[in-house]
């Protein structure tokens, strides 16, 4: 049994957010990372991803992520950032290693991976969701013969040419792997509801600001007029205001269900498809918090970001419910300081 003070599961941008502030301490901590390489869910992002805001703007804390060229980010910009992010700091990550259950124990909780176990004081959970992704049930789906791919396994538009294809999901992903699928194959983009566009000189930056003035409102108890945007809403990155000037940001509602060779419609019309991308989102990756019982409905009770049913572990970087904006770079660096602060917090008593 390896003894630390801090167990972080995960690598991503939230892990090493909270790994940032922890070397800041004296305790003892490690990060344990399922994937091969540095990066998170962002090596599995397809190849033409870009992300919404400036790279002045997508910063985790510690060191600004270096200039580019382009207008934003691409994937492999943000990969070579948290590759040279891990180096900077000399973080005491161990990958490849699967954590397969947290449970609880007189001393702490056992962290268990592989034939290794951790006896860790306080365990946080920074696991994101790539590794959860979310499939809508349709009557007869599993008649259908074409192709389905989740936006998770998403590459490029190339394996789709010539073909019909449904792109199901109204947000971000939904958008921009229709715009460049679109340009090699025949789309539909079905959408549950009419897609939200933000204005062109809106971008994650701009977002991020709000969600933070939301932040600022509820601490001080002030109600908040807002614009018309959320960061759900779809942001008009170059490949999007492409497919706009082409003319194929149009979407219809649901289909009621599959057959063999395609989907009905309401309608009763029959359309033959050729492969389905779902671009349907994610839910927390929490298996590994099973054996502790804390999750209900796919999340976990929190207070701020710690679990209220079992205060030895926090939960960092999973949406809205563990902070304002923290599923993003730039967002998570405001949750990952309180979750230190509060373990510093935890331990200076437990010690006493």
């Amino acid at each position: 049994m390896r003894q630390i003070d801090v167990a972080i599961v995960g690598g991503g941008q939230s892990a090493l957010a909270v790994a940032y502030f922890l070397r800041r301490t004296s305790r003892s901590f490690v990060l344990l990372d399922a994937e091969s390489g540095p990066g998170g869910g962002w090596r599995h992002g397809w190849e033409s991803l870009h992300l919404f805001s400036p790279a002045s703007s997508s910063s985790i804390p510690g060191w600004p992520m270096p200039a580019t060229d382009e207008e934003t980010p691409s994937r492999d910009h943000v990969l070579a950032y948290l590759a040279r992010y891990e180096q900077r700091y000399a973080l005491p990550i161990e990958r490849p290693v699967w954590v397969d259950a947290v449970e609880r124990h007189a001393e702490g909780l056992l962290v268990k991976v592989g034939a290794t176990t951790w006896l860790a004081q306080a365990v946080v959970s920074a696991t994101g969701t790539w590794r959860h992704p979310y499939t809508p049930c349709y009557p007869g789906q599993e008649l259908f013969q074409g192709q389905q791919i989740h936006s998770a396994r998403y590459v490029n538009a190339s394996a789709f040419s010539g073909q019909k294809v449904l792109v199901v999901g109204g947000g971000n992903s939904g958008a921009q792997i229709l715009a460049e699928v679109s340009k090699v194959a025949d789309t539909c983009w079905v959408t549950l509801a009419e897609p939200q566009f933000l204005p062109d000189d809106v971008d994650g930056r701009v977002l991020f600001e709000r969600a933070t003035e939301r932040w600022r409102a509820q601490q001080e108890g002030r109600a908040l007029e807002e614009p018309a945007g959320r960061l759900g809403d779809i942001v008009m990155v170059p490949s999007v205001k492409e497919a706009r000037a082409r003319g194929v940001l149009q979407a219809v509602r649901p289909f009621e269900r599959f057959t063999g060779k395609g989907v009905v419609w309401a309608d009763g019309r029959e359309t033959k498809v050729d492969a389905v991308i779902w671009c349907t989102g994610f839910r927390p990756a929490l298996t590994h918090l099973a054996s502790l019982s804390l999750v209900s409905d796919g999340r976990v009770e929190v207070d701020q970001t710690r679990s209220v049913r079992e205060p030895r572990v926090w939960l960092v970087g999973y949406g809205e419910w563990t902070g304002m904006a923290s599923a993003t770079l730039i967002g998570v660096t405001r949750t990952a300081r309180s979750t230190v602060k509060e373990i510093e917090a935890y331990l200076d008593q437990r010690e006493r």
